[in-house]
């Protein structure tokens, strides 16, 4: 019987004008800022020109986000802490029922450490490497030190809020993967995660034109040690992977390496496993509507509410058409999300 259910809510997303009427998850980027000036991100390079929403805004997204029974907003940004009003965004959210996950370079945390904890259910933080290599990748002197007292800050309040770090591994980390293990423990967070980075789309506020490709990209000459870093890596850190406090599995972390032989011509580029598309959807602090972090935008919510964007004729067409395993933006994708509903 679920079997069946689980045929018939699939074949939703592949209708014939591939309407959704349910939008689990929601990332919203309520403020465009960011507070670190990271190597492989472009966010802060538009810190002058600044978008943010307004509380009215807020309560007419949520209104479209009840209707769309949405269960998940995650905080992204820039910095989403950067707002001043984000809290009471968070009140308007979860009276709706909806939870909330907050990303976060971590500098803040300790500031609003009991704010985070009231308002919030689940925090994910940047994390780059042990304290060096940190600050280095981050810009920012002082980044890992505030990040680690953010942290245990929020664990002093609060001993089992889930606090995960997120690690984009590249050129200036790579060497370090053993260090953040240890960086992540100390800190005190329950989980690691890891991705390559993107040089490929505009996403990050990136002007692919402008990228240094040899500033964040692993090199030809470097793979090789790459690949054995990666096979010590999953001998001495076997218990960490069976206890899932590294949230990939080791063939699942080989796909960073693939994904840099790939943009050094060594191999092709693979698409993941990916539903995003047709069960979450990334708004912009300017209003713009994207069917994740990498697609071009759907439209401005200046346009109609949420529901009427993602499901406009130019949406609807976008993912009737959008074959994933195929599609160049999807194969070069370092941060694909597979949704299983409830229904599942």
């Amino acid at each position: 019987m679920l079997s069946e259910i689980a045929k018939i809510f699939q074949h939703t997303f592949k209708s014939v004008n591939s309407r959704i009427v349910s939008l689990p998850i929601v990332i919203l980027m309520p403020h465009s800022a960011c507070n670190c000036r990271c190597v492989m991100c472009d966010i802060w390079k538009d810190n002058a020109d600044k978008h943010e929403f307004d509380i009215d805004r807020m309560e007419k997204i949520v209104d479209d986000l009840k209707k769309l029974r949405t269960r998940l907003v995650v905080l992204s940004g820039g910095e989403a802490l950067l707002h001043s009003k984000i809290f009471d965004f968070c009140t308007v959210i979860r009276n709706a029922g909806i939870k909330i996950n907050l990303l976060s370079t971590g500098l803040l945390l300790e500031k609003f450490c009991r704010q985070i904890v009231a308002h919030t259910d689940e925090i994910i933080v940047s994390l780059d490497g042990s304290e060096t290599v940190h600050n280095s990748i981050r810009r920012i002197p002082d980044a890992f030190r505030k990040l680690k007292t953010g942290v245990q800050s929020i664990k002093q309040i609060q001993p089992h809020f889930r606090v995960t770090g997120r690690c984009v591994i590249q050129k200036n980390n790579f060497r370090d993967m053993a260090n953040i293990i240890a960086a992540a423990k100390d800190i005190g967070l329950d989980q690691v995660s890891f991705l390559a980075a993107d040089t490929y789309t505009t996403a990050f506020n990136h002007n692919t034109a402008e990228l240094n490709l040899k500033e964040i990209v692993i090199s030809k000459n470097e793979l090789p040690e790459f690949h054995q870093i990666l096979k010590n890596f999953f001998r001495v850190y076997k218990k960490d992977f069976q206890s899932k406090f590294i949230a990939e599995s080791p063939d699942k972390m080989m796909r960073i390496y693939r994904h840099y032989a790939a943009a050094n011509g060594l191999g092709d580029f693979e698409s993941p496993k990916c539903n995003a598309p047709w069960v979450s959807a990334v708004i912009e602090a300017d209003g713009n509507v994207r069917p994740c972090f990498f697609h071009a935008s759907y439209g401005l919510l200046s346009s109609g509410g949420i529901g009427a964007i993602i499901n406009s004729a130019y949406a609807a067409q976008f993912r009737k058409n959008l074959d994933v395993k195929n599609n160049d933006i999807c194969r070069h994708c370092v941060c694909s999300l597979y949704f299983k509903h409830s229904l599942f």
